[in-house]
């Protein structure tokens, strides 16, 4: 089954997720929502904080490669299908949407 994870929007955690998918889609939101070397006991956690500084295309371009290795890593129970990205060049805004396949 495949769902899209949006995190532009975070949502909130659930101590007790209803579902084995609930719960894996949340551990894909925190993975994707977290800065790497911001948690203590696992510093390579997350995604590298430093694409936020760079031009549009090559944060694509590098988000889509941290995006892919985070999970294989963090979250194996999910394999990526697809993923959009939407740009605001005026605002340096990126907005990413992921599609992984449970």
């Amino acid at each position: 089954m495949e769902y899209i994870v949006d995190i532009s929007n975070p949502a909130e955690i659930d101590l007790a997720p209803a579902t084995e998918a609930a719960e894996i889609l949340q551990n894909v939101r925190t993975i994707l929502s977290t800065v790497r070397h911001s948690v203590p006991l696992d510093r390579g956690f997350g995604i590298d904080g430093s694409i936020v500084d760079l031009p549009i295309l090559e944060a694509q371009a590098k988000m889509s490669n941290e995006i892919i290795t985070a999970l294989k890593r963090y979250e194996p129970r999910v394999s990526v299908s697809d993923m959009s990205f939407s740009a605001d060049e005026k605002t340096g805004k990126l907005q990413t949407k992921v599609k992984v396949k449970l």
